[in-house]
Parts: structure tokens; sequence; C-alpha cells
């Protein structure tokens, strides 16, 4: 009798919490409605918004760089030159399926995600608001993807505050009905810093940095992070995901940067 009581108790326990998690999740959507219908000034021009986002003549400026017909790559989004293939996939075949960029890392956009970068914690809400139409329109992701956060190092951290893929993937989630596991990827080393390195450096750079600690069999996986350069990063952890079981592993990008032969 003991071990029945117990069991019921268990199962009374699990469905507690099950309705305080559904009663949380209610809340944060509530909430976030109520937030976004605040009025508040646009991030750039400083004109008429809401939430805390860019007006609408403002958040079309920032993506017209996505629907100018321009030639891309189907796979990782960048602007393609006049010339055989992509360059950045051309070097190395992509471990994931696709790209999904908000912006090109160009102005008016690249002042966002600096802002952003440089402390504007706030920002996060109108970037994943960005990403998370682009995314929308995409139509690719597969229902029940799961959203994880590339892994910021300590040292970037420490000096923001804050890992700006992580803000971004809190918000997309919500914004999306994702789910997001920012425990399903770890980085287990500190790397180089990236900024001056050539494309083929930060291939290199990248291996090794980022470990799956546990079996991810069949899911669906959306690596985001605030700005794609070269891929590497995203190609390397995506090679983490499908040696841990993933299926389709896609990125989740706010801004695309062009191609450099060495990144800027």
């Amino acid at each position: 009798m003991a071990y029945l009581s117990s069991g019921r108790e268990s199962t009374q326990c699990e469905s507690a919490q099950s309705r305080a998690s559904r009663w949380l999740h209610r809340l944060r959507e509530q909430c976030g409605r109520i937030v976004d219908a605040v009025p508040s000034d646009c991030l750039l021009c400083q004109g008429r918004a809401s939430g805390g986002r860019l007006c609408a003549g403002c958040a079309a400026d920032v993506v017209g760089s996505m629907h100018n017909n321009a030639p891309r790559c189907a796979v990782c989004s960048i602007v393609l030159a006049p010339g055989p293939g992509c360059p950045d996939c051309a070097r190395r075949e992509p471990a994931f399926e696709r790209i999904i960029s908000a912006f090109d890392y160009q102005p008016p956009g690249d002042l966002l995600v600096r802002r952003f970068k440089g402390g504007a914690f706030a920002y996060a809400r109108a970037l994943s608001g960005l990403l998370a139409c682009a995314t929308r329109a995409a139509e690719v992701l597969p229902a029940g993807t799961i959203l994880v956060p590339v892994p910021a190092s300590r040292a970037s951290i420490k000096m923001r505050g804050f890992n700006p893929a992580a803000e971004i993937a809190r918000y997309l989630a919500r914004q999306l009905q994702l789910e997001c596991r920012p425990g399903l990827l770890l980085r287990v080393r500190e790397g180089v810093k990236q900024t001056r390195l050539s494309r083929e450096e930060r291939f290199l750079g990248t291996e090794g940095l980022y470990h799956c600690p546990r079996r991810v069999d069949g899911a669906a996986i959306a690596v985001v992070d605030d700005v794609l350069t070269t891929g590497s990063t995203l190609n390397s952890i995506a090679r983490r995901f499908k040696d841990a079981g993933a299926g389709p592993v896609y990125g989740l990008v706010v801004a695309r940067t062009p191609f450099h032969e060495r990144p800027e």
C-alpha cells in the first residue's frame, strides 16, 4: 500500500508541476503581448513604435537587402558575386541544411547589432522579432524544432554581461512557440578571438570548440546566433549535433555578413 501511495503522490506532484508550467507559460505570453503593445521610440529614428522595436519604415530599411532580388546561396544565405558557386560552401561542405538570416550585416542593421553586442540588452526584443519574421517566411523548420543558442566564451560574457545569442534565442522561442534548450550545447574551451582571422583560420579555430552532452536522436535543431560571417561556427556545431543523432540542423542568425576574403 505504501508503494501505491507513493506512486499516486508522484503522479499528483508531476500533475501540479505541469499545471504550474502551463500557468507560467500563459503568464509570459500575456506579459509579452502587453509589452508589445506599449508605445516606445523606434531604436533607429526615434519615431513612433511599440514594444521597444523599430517603426515600420526602419524595419523595412533594415531587412530591405534580403528582398532586393540579389542572387544568394540557397544554403548559407550569402550574396553571391559573379562567378561559379558559393565562396563559403565551396570551402567546406555544409553540415547544416540551411541558414536563415533576418538581414545583411550592413547599414542600417549593423548599427543595431553593434549596439546590442555593446551592451544594449533591450535590443534583443527588436532583433529577435526581425529574425522571427524571416523564419516564418522561410517555412522550413519542422514542427517541434529545438532552438539552441551558440554558447559564448567566458571572456565575452564577462565583458558584456550576457550572451547575445542566448537572449535572441529566448525571445525567438516565445515568438515561434518553440522550445529553447541551451544545455544541449556546451563550449569546452575558450578558443581564439576570430575577428581578424581569415576564413580558413576560422574553420580551423572552431574544431573541437563545442560539445553536445547527450543524444538528440532524430531531433530537428535550429542553432541561434547573432552574426554569421563564414559559417564555420555553425558548421562545427551542426557536425556535433549530427554526431549525437540529430536530424536536420538549421542556422537562425540575425545578420549575415557580405563576403570578404579576410573577414572584417
